[in-house]
């Protein structure tokens, strides 16, 4: 689309948060745009698809599914979608059952620990790790690292018990980010545009763009923690508490790698593998996610922090060497690489969601709050009790893009669900 020279609301940001945001204004009177840095749409959720197979390099699961918007605009599309049970939910294959049992009555216990604590003053969530513990501790940062993006030393007790999901876990079959591309197929998006500073000094913002400057009466703000953190979006004045505000949430490190498996019809559809239980220098891997003839290979917290600072490639030579050790030398020839994400290397990511650090998790409410009547954030990180999910993101931008609409004084009608 053509660059405008000034619009009612203006979109920084084309990923979940964002989209939720334009498919709100969008049918209203409102003149609005999206600018997106990338040259796609989707933000941490991205697609790619590799010999007719659809793999998701960021968020993959419909979380919370029966609540979830993006699984209301699946539907609305008419995307298919899978509704089987994750692999994360069935016996591992390679963990005695015995062992699955005794670790599972761990976890428990200790999530018990912590939703009681939360009614305390905030601490790391490691504090309430207990004696018995000593055996499942790095399984349990294992599982932290990959559902928080860092171990529970890091993580808010407060923070983590605010976090309200449901057991129902959904796919796209096409993929979570193909999904997001084809909702976004008649919205205003400009690619390859980012945004390097807001100006709100005068009546209306003044962003400066890669395409030109863009004039605006408010704005939605839907950039990551870590690029607001180290302005990588510059706002002028500056407001202190948001930077604050987003340094204390900074996002994790999680990643996958996919590689094609030869004669994988051996396993069934989903299956679940875990190479190690004594270390967190592990990844975990399902072994035909939704049937498809690859291994998908996900690394959460320090171990995937390493991985990328050992550049391209690292991922797939540490999922085939753990994956050697499970089955053998012959297994090893079975594998090649695909694709993998590197998050934290992306400069408009930066990582892949949010934590609160242990005593900031009422820093969410800081960094969603407007600025101005005229400056709204949105993003996984700004939902009180979804945060670190694209569903969560979608939520944010929808009730910003509602306040903005406000703003500029069109009338807000009763949104409907998608």
């Amino acid at each position: 689309m053509t660059f405008p020279g000034s619009v009612d609301v203006a979109v920084i940001g084309a990923g979940a948060a964002g989209l939720g945001a334009a498919g709100r204004l969008k049918g209203s009177a409102a003149s609005f745009v999206v600018l997106e840095a990338r040259g796609r749409v989707g933000g941490r959720g991205h697609t790619v698809t590799i010999d007719g197979h659809p793999l998701d390099l960021g968020c993959g699961w419909l979380h919370s599914a029966r609540q979830n918007s993006w699984a209301g605009v699946a539907q609305s599309l008419g995307l298919k979608i899978d509704s089987s049970p994750p692999a994360w939910a069935r016996p591992a294959l390679n963990f005695p059952p015995e062992e699955q049992r005794a670790y599972r009555k761990a976890f428990g216990a200790f999530e018990d620990r912590l939703d009681a604590a939360a009614h305390g003053p905030d601490r790391p969530a490691s504090d309430l790790f207990a004696p018995e513990d000593a055996r499942w501790r790095p399984l349990l940062d294992v599982f932290s690292g990959i559902y928080n993006g860092a171990s529970f030393e890091e993580i808010s007790v407060k923070d983590y018990a605010a976090y309200q999901p449901t057991e129902d876990n959904w796919r796209v079959v096409i993929g979570y980010g193909a999904l997001m591309t084809a909702f976004a197929a008649d919205l205003p998006v400009i690619l390859d545009c980012p945004v390097t500073l807001l100006d709100r000094r005068n009546s209306n913002l003044r962003l400066l763009t890669a395409k030109g400057v863009l004039q605006a009466r408010s704005a939605i703000v839907c950039v990551p923690t870590s690029v607001l953190a180290e302005e990588g979006l510059r706002i002028d004045p500056p407001l202190p508490d948001k930077i604050d505000a987003a340094g204390a949430l900074p996002l994790g490190n999680v990643d996958k790698v996919f590689l094609h498996l030869e004669g994988a019809g051996q396993f069934d559809p989903d299956t679940r593998v875990l190479a190690r239980t004594d270390t967190t220098d592990t990844g975990g891997y399902t072994l035909r996610p939704m049937g498809m003839p690859v291994v998908e290979a996900y690394f959460g917290g320090r171990v995937a922090a390493r991985l990328e600072q050992e550049g391209p490639g690292a991922f797939g030579a540490f999922a085939r060497q753990e994956l050697v050790e499970v089955f053998g030398s012959e297994f090893g020839r079975r594998l090649r690489p695909l694709v993998e994400s590197r998050w934290s290397a992306d400069p408009f990511s930066r990582g892949a969601y949010s934590h609160a650090r242990p005593g900031f998790s009422d820093r969410r409410a800081v960094l969603s709050a407007p600025v101005e009547n005229r400056l709204f954030f949105a993003g996984e990180a700004c939902s009180p009790h979804a945060f670190s999910t694209a569903h969560g993101a979608y939520d944010t931008g929808v009730a910003a893009a509602e306040a903005a609409l406000e703003a500029v004084g069109e009338p807000v009608r009763m949104a409907r669900r998608p």
